[in-house]
């Protein structure tokens, strides 16, 4: 049996662990947060280094991309070093191609209006190749960088302008502490709403949940929401607050979906290979195999 451990720099609250047969393994995957404690964090790739088959990072970012351009986060980088055997995985190599394919599936089938709809991405550089796609698909979308990871109040209506910013600004912000751009520990618990007409002008609201949690509004009435990991307390959230329909793109596993960093790490793990060798098309190929769907919960 293959175990694939996810250690987030998230709350220790959304703790979990499950057991899956997933392209013809048995697998262990389980869920570690560390309430924000850089050392634990650190000293948990350590501890698991060469005793688990993968390790995924939750709760951060290793690289964030513009194109086929990575920037690595220094300090997470350093933080990961103590895994010298195990493979580890950030999500990136998976969010290229499933929340790539998510997008384009979701207007083909027509469960989303993109055409006719608004949509605001909380992060391109997190998520470039969903940003990719909702520029294809939607002629109206708001790339939330600036406001959610740096808070000015300042649309990006591009993808051309996520290209020049990122590629002026990247650079630079990788070399900062992560923490000055993306909440930890109990600061995923806390909600802080802003830039509540960002969230209101929009028919469609994307990006990475523990950013949507903490700064969407109280109502969002009659939205779809597009994200990666939703447990059902998550659910019970967006139907208080009047979500019409919400969507995850990883597989459920005992009911809820894990984070693409998890699923990437079972994928490396069952495909044999390590991150660095794998392609698009390999996920692809992995993803048909896996009979993949997109998860829509209606409200």
């Amino acid at each position: 049996m293959k175990r694939v451990v996810s250690v987030s720099l998230g709350s220790s609250k959304r703790n979990k662990s499950s057991r899956a047969t997933i392209l013809g393994e048995e697998f262990v995957i389980e869920r570690i947060g560390v309430d924000g404690d850089l050392d634990a964090f650190a000293r948990k790739f350590s501890e698991l280094d060469g005793e688990v088959d993968a390790i995924g990072v939750g709760g951060a970012d290793i690289y964030l991309w513009i194109d086929d351009r990575r920037y690595t986060f220094r300090q997470i980088a350093r933080l990961i070093s103590g895994a010298k055997k195990t493979p580890v995985v950030d999500g990136s190599g998976l969010k290229h191609t499933l929340e790539r394919k998510l997008i384009h599936t979701l207007a083909q089938c027509g469960a989303v209006d993109f055409a006719n709809g608004s949509a605001l991405l909380t992060s391109a550089v997190d998520r470039f190749g969903m940003a990719r796609a909702l520029s294809e698909v939607c002629p109206r979308v708001v790339y939330g960088d600036l406001m959610f990871a740096v808070g000015l109040p300042i649309r990006l209506r591009s993808l051309r302008s996520v290209r020049v910013l990122g590629r002026m600004v990247l650079p630079i912000i990788t070399r900062l502490p992560f923490k000055w751009f993306y909440p930890t520990g109990e600061k995923q618990e806390k909600r802080t709403p802003k830039f509540r007409w960002a969230f209101e002008e929009a028919t469609i609201v994307c990006g990475d949940w523990p950013f949507i949690r903490r700064y969407c509004p109280e109502r969002m009435d009659g939205k779809s929401v597009i994200t990666n990991t939703l447990r059902k307390d998550d659910l019970a959230f967006l139907r208080d607050a009047g979500v019409a329909r919400a969507i995850t793109s990883t597989p459920q596993i005992d009911g809820e979906s894990f984070g693409t960093n998890v699923m990437e790490g079972v994928l490396v793990s069952a495909l044999g290979k390590r991150p660095e060798e794998l392609g698009e098309n390999d996920y692809l190929d992995a993803l048909e195999r896996l009979k993949w769907e997109p998860n829509v919960f209606t409200m």
